[in-house]
């Protein structure tokens, strides 16, 4: 099997199964909410329940103070921008152990395309932020603090698409071989939560680890959307050094992906 570091060839790849991919992110979003009272309806009831349940927590019991409630912002606002972030990464990251395991027959076929099977619960859980930021834009604007820079708001997702989809292929691959995958990578999404500024600001981390929260690519990505969703000055260069770090993870964990895709026939 042909291993390319090349994430010019790799996107020319992805863009020709275009279709496929789009196939298989509507079946799954379909199939996940097929039967439920509610339906598609959990798209918007889920991230709102749990913004209600830490908006509670953080901003009542716990109090925690942001610099941008000095300028009127409400706290489940500045909350809520950071969690759609959280929210991306930890859906696609926590579905990818199972990504490839759970489509055995379509692994079977040698024509089919099977690197693109981590790709679909990123494009799920792009569905579901996508009705997320048009709650948050719609609340924004109901508050009264809608900025235009809000626009900048998934570009500043990309760096974290990035190092999704290259943690996927990487779990992807390992789950195939390793079936507790599945249940270690949801524990570590709830402990990065606490770790990442999602609930509480960076300014609140002690000087000595506030490094670690400005330049890992997660937190860097949360605090850049979060100013870019409030109208503050974005902090580009953890950004950018976020970018670098996303594109580099993707080209590893596709050419690890494809050099042990071919055992995955045999592993299933």
């Amino acid at each position: 099997m042909a291993v390319t570091f090349n994430p010019v060839r790799i996107t020319t790849d992805l863009w020709r199964h275009r279709y496929l991919i789009g196939q298989l992110i509507k079946r799954d979003v379909l199939l996940r909410y097929r039967g439920a009272m509610f339906g598609v309806l959990w798209v918007f009831l889920s991230p709102l329940l749990m913004l209600a349940i830490f908006a509670f927590v953080f901003g009542h019991v716990f109090q925690t103070r942001w610099p941008q409630q000095q300028a009127g912002l409400p706290f489940w606002l500045i909350l809520y921008s950071g969690l759609i972030v959280f929210n991306l990464f930890a859906e696609t990251v926590s579905r990818a152990p199972v990504s490839v395991r759970g489509y055995p027959s379509f692994v079977k076929k040698i024509i089919f395309p099977v690197d693109i099977l981590p790709l679909v619960p990123l494009g799920a859980a792009l569905v579901q932020g996508a009705f997320n930021v048009l709650i948050l834009a719609t609340a924004l604007a109901w508050t009264g603090h809608l900025h235009s820079q809000i626009i900048l708001y998934p570009l500043m997702l990309l760096p974290l698409l990035l190092l999704a989809l290259g943690l996927s292929w990487f779990l992807a691959a390992w789950g195939v071989f390793i079936k507790d995958m599945s249940q270690i990578v949801p524990i570590f999404m709830q402990m990065l939560l606490f770790l990442s500024p999602v609930l509480y600001p960076a300014s609140a981390v002690p000087e000595m680890l506030r490094p670690l929260y400005h330049y890992n690519p997660l937190g860097a990505v949360i605090e850049a959307a979060r100013a870019a969703a409030l109208g503050f000055p974005i902090p580009w260069y953890p950004w950018s050094l976020a970018l670098a770090l996303g594109l580099a993870a993707a080209v590893l964990g596709h050419a690890f992906f494809q050099r042990s895709r071919e055992e995955f026939a045999d592993a299933l």
